[in-house]
């Protein structure tokens, strides 16, 4: 389960002070799938920062399966991050000098685990995204399709507890983006890890469990997504 309790994160603009996160509250349970749809700049990146551990609170505690993260010094966090979180960002952030089976296997080699089996998993995880057959293949030979698949295999080759992605498809053109979605959603219930998932796109966001806004600051139930 996912906790978050009176999260709240200010940034100061010159002589103002932001408050992008607002006291936010939520109870995620593990295996949900939970969309979070708002406004550009209303603090949903933030937030997944938050919860990642990439960025702190100012105040509020975030808990992942009785961890309380934000309780958490930063060298702690990020073998946290390391170990229970994986990341989907909206433009890949791969590698580009390391080819596809390098780019999965450097988040196991980061956990620790080398040689021979770093490389089973990686393979693994790359057939499970359709990319098998591409092991050594550079990463500017993919099509953005195909690249946004291998970093999906890098995200969930840990195995994960939660799963964060931020504007998964805002980089793919629509008829691509129908079948990348889906990809995710189908490889995190095998798993059941849980998705956190921040999107514009609202018919992407009518997949999930449950679909929360960002209003104010604050994370409330979504108005109608049609």
């Amino acid at each position: 389960m996912l906790i978050l309790e009176n999260v709240s994160r200010s940034f100061r603009e010159g002589a103002r002070e932001h408050r992008v996160l607002d006291n936010v509250c939520a109870r995620i349970e593990s295996g949900a799938a939970v969309a979070i749809v708002g406004r550009s700049g209303s603090g949903k990146s933030t937030l997944l920062n938050v919860v990642s551990g990439i960025d702190h609170a100012d105040a509020g505690r975030v808990e992942l399966d009785g961890q309380v993260i934000s309780g958490l010094r930063e060298p702690e966090r990020t073998r946290f991050r390391r170990q229970h979180i994986g990341f989907i960002y909206q433009f890949f952030n791969l590698v580009p000098t390391l080819n596809a089976e390098e780019n999965v296997r450097l988040v196991l080699e980061l956990n620790g685990v080398r040689g021979r089996e770093a490389r089973r998993r990686s393979a693994a995880m790359l057939a499970e995204v359709g990319l098998g057959d591409r092991l050594h293949s550079p990463i500017d030979a993919f099509s953005g399709g195909e690249q946004q698949r291998v970093a999906i295999a890098r995200a969930l080759v840990h195995e994960p507890q939660l799963l964060l992605a931020d504007e998964p498809t805002g980089n793919l053109d629509e008829d691509t983006a129908r079948h990348v979605f889906p990809l995710v959603m189908a490889l995190v219930r095998k798993r059941g890890a849980t998705l956190l998932l921040v999107t514009h796109d609202r018919s992407l966001a009518a997949s999930a469990d449950r679909v929360l806004e960002m209003r104010d600051g604050r994370l409330e139930p979504a108005t109608a997504l049609a």
